[in-house]
């Protein structure tokens, strides 16, 4: 599934690098792992949108080669609404793909 299929779509886009880690906000909000082609991998939430990214950034899981390809951007929207945009997003990557974003291991509203 694209990113373009997410309701509402993410606000802002940064390269899934540490040296881009400056541009991405330090509020609460949704977040998407994409392909270069817009392919969402992941869907998460945060408090902290910059350090979640980073914590992502730390892990190979989501760092590494998936079958459906590399995770490259970082999209995210800021909110206050975290939990309902999050499964909102999940529950259409659900709908579009029969299942979670492929590095998504389980369904969870709580904010890391």
């Amino acid at each position: 599934m694209n990113v373009s299929t997410l309701i509402p779509q993410p606000q802002r886009r940064a390269g899934f690098l540490r040296s881009r880690e400056r541009f991405v906000s330090e509020k609460s909000g949704c977040y998407v792992l994409t392909t270069f082609e817009g392919i969402v991998l992941y869907v998460g939430l945060a408090v902290n949108i910059r350090k979640r990214m980073n914590d992502h950034l730390d892990s190979p899981l989501k760092t590494k080669e998936t079958p459906l390809g590399r995770a490259v951007w970082f999209y995210w929207l800021e909110c206050e609404e975290t939990e309902k945009i999050e499964r909102t997003w999940m529950n259409i990557h659900t709908n579009v793909e029969g299942t979670l974003p492929i590095l998504n291991s389980l369904y969870s509203p709580v904010a890391i």
